[in-house]
């Protein structure tokens, strides 16, 4: 072949090589942009139906806002969950979502992470200490006060009540048992509550339950401060005939927390009598949602959103998105000035999730 067909040849073939090339380091979007943005989200635990269902709509909303999505689960243990986040870091994730289940011993790694300047957004719970981009969940306290509100209207302000305590050292457990507390002194004093802790562990609940129901046939009321401790709280009840229509002078007034269909289901056929709808779904999105910003550079600032939620400072450096959670009961009334929604509200996320 002539010299110079040789090297036009050389050129032609240099320049598909580049043109490749570079396709492949701009790993497609799906619209021939730049490629995604690689984020680790860590699911805290997946033995409860709340967390399989935030695990369930997780990669949906990654796909929907153009993110490559690493995942890994800590199972409750923190030192798994510093474990995975030096994992997310060697595969160099540009954010992180994670949902610490000790609030206090999670500090260290927040400090690595904001060492190497990688956002983090948290859901559902709240670092004692250590700076974070966003944190997503709701009200925690509106959720101890909307039970304590409900029972306390039930009860008409005498009887006696256990709280099934989710773990002190998480801010979920101490928000919402100081909050229940504080509501019963102030607007039920003729109620006595018993508070359990529980470690968020369904055995450990039943075990308690039992033991104060020994002691104390006359309990009227019981609050779950997760969906964890449902399937022993009722067959405890079962068990010793207390499982009776809420006409009954034996019923047993039940509310629990988080919104999963089969609480709404329970609420429907009379096993339970209200739950406090915590938003998986919205967990999911916005913790993405937040995660893409800070990778973007936006900021935000404290007060109304537009989803219905209002953004606050909790301290310098840490603002919260608390997101909406509504009380569920059978009639959708009002418990002391608590609005309530019907178990079949079609805007409750349990009653969307496929």
């Amino acid at each position: 072949m002539h010299p110079r067909r040789i090297a036009a040849a050389a050129a032609v073939l240099i320049s598909a090589a580049a043109l490749l090339s570079a396709c492949g380091d701009d790993a497609s979007t799906g619209d021939g942009g730049a490629k995604s943005a690689v984020v680790g989200v860590d699911y805290p635990r997946s033995d409860t139906d709340f967390w399989n269902s935030y695990i369930k709509y997780t990669p949906q909303y990654a796909t929907e806002l153009g993110l490559d999505l690493k995942t890994t689960n800590s199972q409750n243990d923190v030192a798994k969950l510093t474990s995975n986040v030096q994992s997310f870091i060697s595969q160099g994730v540009k954010g992180i979502a994670m949902a610490p289940q000790d609030t206090a011993a999670i500090a260290p790694t927040l400090q690595t992470l904001a060492s190497k300047k990688i956002p983090v957004v948290t859901i559902d719970t709240r670092p004692d200490q250590g700076d974070v981009f966003m944190v997503v969940r709701a009200d925690n306290r509106a959720y101890g006060e909307k039970a304590c509100q409900f029972l306390g209207t039930k009860l008409k302000g005498t009887g006696k009540v256990v709280m099934l305590q989710g773990d002190l050292a998480s801010i979920n457990g101490r928000d919402r048992t100081e909050a229940f507390n504080d509501c019963m002194k102030k607007n039920y004093p003729g109620i006595t509550v018993f508070g359990e802790a529980t470690n968020w562990d369904g055995a450990i609940a039943s075990q308690k339950l039992q033991i104060r129901l020994t002691e104390h046939p006359d309990i009227k009321g019981v609050y779950m401060q997760s969906s964890f401790a449902l399937a022993g709280t009722l067959q405890l009840l079962k068990q010793r005939g207390l499982a009776v229509p809420p006409d009954d002078p034996k019923h047993v007034f039940v509310v629990s927390n988080d919104g999963i269909p089969k609480e709404l289901q329970d609420i429907a056929g009379g096993n339970i009598d209200a739950t406090v709808s915590q938003p998986a779904d919205l967990y999911a999105k916005y913790a993405l949602f937040y995660l893409k910003a800070a990778i973007d550079g936006k900021t935000f600032q404290p007060g109304p959103t537009d989803h219905d939620s209002t953004i606050i400072q909790v301290r310098d450096g840490v603002l919260e998105d608390q997101l909406s959670a509504p009380l569920v009961t059978l009639d959708g009334g009002s418990y002391g000035g608590v609005a309530s929604l019907k178990p079949d509200d079609k805007s409750l996320w349990g009653n969307n999730i496929g």
